[in-house]
């Protein structure tokens, strides 16, 4: 069986894409695919994060961890969701990392389904918003301590994939930068559940909806109306000029919340991540979605 972690990160889904999933499991079901409720996802972790921490034995491990998997003999792939499954947000900045304990945390998952295939995903969020919000989440004395212990201007993704591929290599890695998911929102649900490209979904576009200006939502059903689904090419194009054009800035902009950050802290993060994903793109193991 196929077990597909979706693991966030935290402030970048909300929940949103298992409660798709969740959505769409007559569709998913007919391909022997099982999306696990958010309960049962939260479990799967708790089991997981537990046994790590009072060093349980592995096969006791992983008979906590089939009371939540699916029968194998009914399901091919399962698909669960957790932010915390690379770590609680207490620890996601930690030691001049993000998340520095996730390919401990993914290897052990590995070791203990081993006879099953493990895929990881999640997206990948601007360290400016991501340092910002995580802090602004933390108790005080909490971000009190993470800003004198750490060099923010160090922290970038690429370090903490690295290290999930040195530990896990064997787990196949999907990404998507967070500000490209309204775009891409029906391919990562397929390409996550492992669908046809034409398999059609209930709720694809509700993301892209969720952050238009009433203008935009209009012209959006407009354009889902005119455009035949096969010409997936030209939907693609007039979506996105779709959104460049009508994007509530009320949604997609963010305050940054850190006294002293200047629009030359948040430029220079941005380089950062976009040469973190540039470089992610050429990793092996690792596959990019993007639009």
């Amino acid at each position: 069986m196929q077990v597909v972690i979706h693991a966030g990160v935290a402030f970048s889904d909300n929940d949103r894409l298992i409660e798709t999933l969740m959505a769409n499991a007559s569709v998913l079901n007919q391909q022997r695919v099982i999306p696990l409720d958010l309960a049962q996802g939260r479990q799967f972790v708790k089991v997981a994060s537990d046994s790590m921490t009072t060093g349980v034995p592995l096969p006791d491990v992983l008979m906590g961890l089939n009371e939540v998997l699916p029968d194998r003999t009914t399901c091919d792939r399962v698909i669960l969701s957790s932010d915390k499954v690379l770590g609680p947000r207490r620890a996601a900045i930690l030691h001049g990392q993000f998340y520095p304990n996730a390919a401990e945390r993914i290897a052990f998952l590995d070791r203990v389904l081993g006879a099953d295939q493990i895929e990881l995903s999640f997206a990948l969020v601007n360290p400016a918003s991501f340092i910002s919000k995580l802090l602004m989440s933390l108790p005080e004395e909490r971000r009190k301590a993470v800003l004198g212990n750490t060099d923010l201007s160090s922290l970038n993704w690429l370090t903490m994939v690295h290290e999930l591929r040195e530990m896990a290599p064997n787990v196949q890695i999907t990404l998507w930068a967070n500000e490209d998911t309204p775009l891409i929102w029906g391919d990562i649900l397929r390409t996550l559940a492992r669908l046809p490209d034409k398999a059609a979904l209930q709720h694809e576009y509700a993301f892209l909806a969720s952050v238009l200006t009433d203008a935009g939502r209009a012209e959006l059903t407009q354009l889902l109306e005119q455009i035949a689904w096969q010409d997936r090419d030209m939907l693609r194009e007039s979506l996105t000029h779709l959104f460049d054009e009508h994007a509530d800035p009320a949604k997609i902009e963010e305050e940054l919340e850190i006294p002293g950050w200047t629009s030359d802290v948040v430029s220079a993060f941005s380089e950062i991540y976009e040469q973190d994903l540039a470089a992610l793109r050429t990793m092996p193991g690792v596959r990019v979605l993007q639009p």
